[in-house]
């Protein structure tokens, strides 16, 4: 089940959803706004493969900076954090939904990473992209996406109790640890 804006509040309200820093203003009907926060990182244009499975060749040819605003040009592909720390029990999944009025700017907001496990706590790692044909400009603190919160049975092994949660209590925009797993 999908929760509605009077549920996402309660549920907000008494502890059950965590958002920090909370504004209930940022409620719509069937999701909570989240903002782009100021951390943003990124791959520089060149040759050398990136190899999921090797850290080093992961984190290799990346800049990172903390700004107040953000031009995303054409073809451009850049890691950034939301403003809000989220934090699921065991009960609530989530997804993150990009918002129209952004997408209408050619702004994809994740690319395909966009679920958020029952018991994660952290900031969220957007997966941005502008396919528009000119540069968009993106800042600190507007909202660049929505949560969409369903309701679901308790997990038995929900991401904060889960063996191996790379991106646990994770805050800024963090590369990916795919690394971390087990090559078969």
């Amino acid at each position: 089940m999908i929760l509605v804006d009077w549920q996402i509040s309660d549920r907000i309200r008494h502890g059950h959803i965590f958002v920090d820093p909370f504004n209930p203003d940022l409620i719509q009907p069937n999701s909570l706004d989240i903002r782009l926060g100021g951390h943003f990182v990124w791959y520089l244009p060149g040759q050398d493969v990136i190899d999921p499975y090797d850290h080093e060749s992961v984190c290799a040819q990346t800049e990172a900076i903390t700004a107040s605003s953000f031009t995303l040009f054409p073809g451009q592909f850049v890691l950034a954090e939301t403003l809000e720390v989220i934090g699921l029990p065991d009960d609530i999944v989530a997804s993150i939904e990009g918002k129209s009025s952004i997408a209408r700017l050619g702004i994809e907001l994740h690319q395909t990473g966009g679920w958020i496990d029952a018991g994660f706590r952290g900031s969220i790692t957007l997966e941005m992209c502008n396919v528009n044909a000119r540069p968009v400009k993106v800042y600190e603190g507007m909202s660049i996406g929505q949560l969409v919160f369903y309701s679901t049975e308790r997990a038995s092994a929900p991401y904060n109790v889960k063996s191996g949660a790379k991106y646990m209590n994770q805050r800024q925009a963090t590369l990916s640890k795919y690394y971390a797993n087990k090559k078969e």
